[in-house]
């Protein structure tokens, strides 16, 4: 048997005094934090970055500007939430290993603690995957059954967006997902490895296409790309991979 909270002997509830100075039951500490736990585990953050609150997040001077610059406007943008947000998100950019996932999973950890909203975490090619398994007449799940999480969640945080080869599909996909919120006026929180530009000029000769490096704009296309200036404040993130340095796997 599990022990017994001393707090409140297992009601769940305790007496307090509040500022007016009149005894009230409030919820016990250790019921908030099973609250806690429960929102966790529905948003469906990978354990690899379970621990990703936005005190870890280690930014030394070395690391410049553009990424002081993002964990103040994470910070920023907690705090703000709701009424300074007014349903906006963030969309985070920046080459790999700069701990863009890192900041995102912190504000929804953050926002779930200090707000109390239910959010949830999905990985953009791993949501692609799941809708399309829906297709299949064995599965049991709809498309709409896969979808009606990812469009009501409070905050979703859409992880590499843009990772998936693009397809006629798929943008027809991100537009339903990204419409949806946005017409909802519900946050969104993005990160891309694709710089927030739109597709190349089409002038380019098919040498010039293919050697210059991918935007945005070429993985979901101009129209969304454009949308998503209108739902998220950009917060671009400059720096060395973290993960050749102190994030590098070892034994030991």
């Amino acid at each position: 048997m599990s022990e017994l909270c001393p707090e409140c002997s297992g009601a769940g509830m305790v007496l307090a005094v509040n500022d007016a100075g009149v005894r009230v039951a409030r919820v016990c500490n250790c019921q908030q934090a099973a609250r806690d736990e429960f929102r966790i585990a529905a948003a469906r953050i990978p354990k690899r970055y379970q621990h990703c609150i936005l005190d870890s997040y280690t930014v030394l001077p070395s690391h410049g500007p553009s990424l002081h610059n993002a964990l103040f406007t994470a910070r920023k943008f907690v705090g703000g939430y709701p009424v300074e947000t007014d349903g906006r998100g963030l969309l985070i950019t920046g080459s790999i290993g700069v701990g863009k996932t890192h900041l995102a999973v912190g504000i929804l950890l953050a926002l779930s603690k200090e707000k109390g909203i239910q959010g949830l975490f999905y990985d953009y090619r791993e949501l692609l995957k799941q809708i399309q398994h829906s297709y299949n007449p064995q599965v049991a799940s709809t498309e709409l059954e896969v979808l009606k999480p990812v469009f009501e969640a409070e905050v979703l945080v859409l992880d590499e967006l843009g990772a998936q080869k693009p397809t006629d599909w798929v943008w027809d996909t991100v537009a339903l997902i990204l419409n949806t919120r946005y017409n909802d006026k519900r946050t969104t929180i993005i990160t891309t490895n694709y710089a927030d530009l739109p597709p190349g000029a089409a002038s380019l000769s098919t040498t010039q296409r293919a050697s210059r490096e991918e935007t945005l704009g070429d993985r979901i296309g101009e129209r969304m790309r454009s949308r998503l200036a209108e739902m998220c404040v950009r917060v671009e993130m400059a720096g060395a991979d973290f993960r050749q340095g102190s994030g590098r796997a070892r034994f030991g």
